[in-house]
């Protein structure tokens, strides 16, 4: 997947005391899926955001926004696996109204998917900021690649959902 731009600018690393501050996820649950995957933190390697490489664990953007944040994406990308047994596998069955849930020890921040897209990567690197970027509404973003060609992905699925009050 691309690498996300839209980065704070130098010299704001600083983030507002919690809860504006967000969570440091620990763990992502989504119940229409039968998901509950453990979360490590990832970076941008070599130009891409890599899931890790345990398929059933999934990567939270740590130089993007926390969940919870008081605005922008955070990020969750996991692996999808064309024989199965990826996290996110089946991230483009969800609907709008699913529910999401990032565990951090014994907080839980609750999450309602907004909208289910399948962008080509081009289309993805077009709409970058919009979907990674560290400003605008807070929201949790799930991504996975999609549509398996026999030699690699040409799309990603997209899941955008927002804070459920």
């Amino acid at each position: 997947m691309a690498a996300p731009t839209g980065r704070p600018e130098p010299g704001s690393s600083a983030r507002p005391a919690a809860p504006a501050a967000g969570l440091r996820p620990e763990v992502v649950v989504v119940p229409a899926l039968g998901v509950e995957a453990p979360v490590t933190p990832i970076s941008i390697q070599a130009g891409a955001l890599t899931p890790p490489s345990d398929p059933q664990q999934v990567g939270w953007w740590s130089g993007g926004a926390r969940p919870g944040a008081s605005e922008g994406a955070a990020v969750v990308t996991g692996h999808t696996v064309h024989t199965g047994g990826g996290a996110f596998d089946d991230l483009d069955a969800l609907s709008p109204g699913d529910r999401v849930v990032v565990r951090s020890g014994s907080e839980t921040l609750a999450y309602r998917v907004g909208t289910v897209e399948v962008l080509s990567r081009d289309e993805l690197a077009r709409r970058n900021r919009e979907v990674f970027g560290p400003t605008g509404p807070s929201r949790l973003v799930l991504i996975t690649c999609e549509d398996w060609d026999g030699t690699g992905y040409r799309s990603n699925v997209v899941v955008t959902a927002q804070p459920v009050d």
